[in-house]
């Protein structure tokens, strides 16, 4: 599990760490170039100094600090060395006046050599010395950081302790809400930072109450939907022990009739509930189109007939369909289903497929009543029926078709003719990259 505590003190402490090493970098240099400039001048006026207080015929010693790690040497006009200072380091003559780098006596020099005809005086001193010089001026860069970074983790450890402090206030409170609670959090006393994930959370909190009062609404036009056929198969019931023998055929017929009502619906219900499930992962084999559609209609021809509906194909291309055989199946059932139910005696119900490009569009236009104004919006709700109310069905097709198609990311329009006459299309857009969009 990641900890905000560890995270922050870590790439504290790197940014520290890279803001140190930085400056030792920087001190080390500029303290390098600037002992290096003023020693450079020492060299030059110890140079000047040994030549003018020193003759060739003398060989006195010259006065220096020994941590300095000068080495002067002088010689004469014709090239004998007068002076060695100290006499035990030798450092070879050099050829050009002025300053050089160089490797003697087992050691790094930087080097001084002027003359002036009758002497010639060479300086010498280690490079350690101004290595040491640069060296102390980083380890003062440094010691300032060294000495933040633990006051750092003090100082990120407390406000982070703050911090998680308001946080394991929020968790308490979310611990102790009802597992019905729908208010939104609150965000008083909410850190800036933490109000994104707080707001999210309200989001959850407003779709789940919108979760529960659509699951309550459900509950309650499911129970009264049962309610009816339940009531006419008891008065039924009730019938075949008080009613006459002549009636008995009658009124087992009508309790059969209210039991298969009952059935459907609570067939729909189950449908409508599985649909509300996350769709399975797993691939499914394209599935042809054109004999699913032509079976869901031969379903429907009895039913069409014995109402006297004049159902058919009139139009039909080849398309494939890459999601659920299943799903689209009772999809095209359910409209082609609505269509007959809503269709009178002597009406027509149209089934067409058509190409458009890279789409195949199903059209299923019947000569119905139509959609009545102002109910357009809501003929894809559970339980809403918009047509004549002598119409049975339990007002869960379209609703079911509409989750299908947005599981499987197929376009559905339902809607009143275009063409002038009166009745209902039900037009499904299927692409080629139609296939699971569920976002459940």
């Amino acid at each position: 599990m990641n900890s905000l505590r560890r995270a922050a003190l870590v790439w504290m402490t790197l940014l520290l760490a890279l803001i140190g090493a930085a400056a030792v970098l920087i001190a080390y240099r500029f303290a390098y170039d600037e002992a290096s400039e003023f020693l450079d001048g020492q060299l030059r006026q110890i140079a000047l100094n040994a030549g003018e207080g020193m003759s060739s015929s003398a060989a006195a010693p010259i006065d220096q600090d020994p941590e300095d790690e000068f080495s002067v040497t002088i010689w004469d006009a014709v090239g004998r060395k007068i002076h060695a200072s100290p006499p035990n380091v030798e450092i070879p003559r050099q050829s050009q006046p002025g300053l050089a780098d160089l490797s003697a006596a087992g050691d790094h020099w930087r080097v001084y050599m002027t003359s002036d005809g009758a002497k010639t005086v060479q300086v010498a001193q280690r490079n350690s010395v101004r290595e040491e010089i640069a060296r102390s001026a980083a380890i003062g860069a440094a010691a300032p950081v060294l000495i933040v970074i633990p006051l750092s983790w003090i100082v990120v450890g407390w406000a982070m302790n703050r911090l998680l402090g308001r946080l394991n206030a929020l968790a308490q409170e979310l611990a102790e809400r009802s597992a019905r609670a729908t208010e939104p959090i609150s965000l008083s006393g909410i850190p800036v930072e933490v109000v994104p994930l707080v707001e999210g959370m309200n989001s959850l909190i407003a779709r789940l109450r919108s979760a529960f009062e659509q699951q309550k609404q459900f509950l309650s036009d499911a129970a009264h939907e049962l309610r009816t056929p339940l009531a006419a198969i008891q008065i039924q019931a009730d019938g075949l022990v008080s009613g006459s023998p002549d009636a008995l055929e009658e009124r087992k017929a009508a309790i059969a009739q209210g039991v298969q009502r009952a059935s459907g619906l609570v067939n729909q219900l189950l449908r409508l509930a599985r649909l509300d499930e996350p769709p399975s992962p797993q691939a499914n084999e394209p599935v042809v189109v054109a004999p699913l559609l032509l079976a869901c209609v031969a379903d429907q021809v009895e039913i069409a007939e014995r109402k006297g509906v004049d159902i058919g194909v009139i139009e039909q291309h080849p398309a494939l369909f890459p999601g659920p055989a299943e799903e689209f199946r009772v999809l095209l059932e359910n409209l082609i289903d609505n269509a007959v139910r809503y269709t009178p005696p002597g009406g027509k119900v149209d089934v067409s497929m058509r190409r458009i490009g890279e789409q195949a569009v199903i059209e299923i236009v019947d000569s119905g009543a139509g959609i009545p104004q102002g109910s357009e919006e809501r003929i894809f709700d559970r339980f809403f029926r918009a047509a004549r109310a002598d119409a049975e069905g339990t007002g869960l097709g379209l609703a079911i078709a509409r989750r299908i198609a947005e599981r499987n990311g197929i376009s559905l329009d339902v809607g009143n003719r275009t063409d002038g006459q009166r009745g209902v299309r039900a037009q499904v857009t299927l692409s080629q990259a139609a296939g699971r969009h569920d976002k459940t």
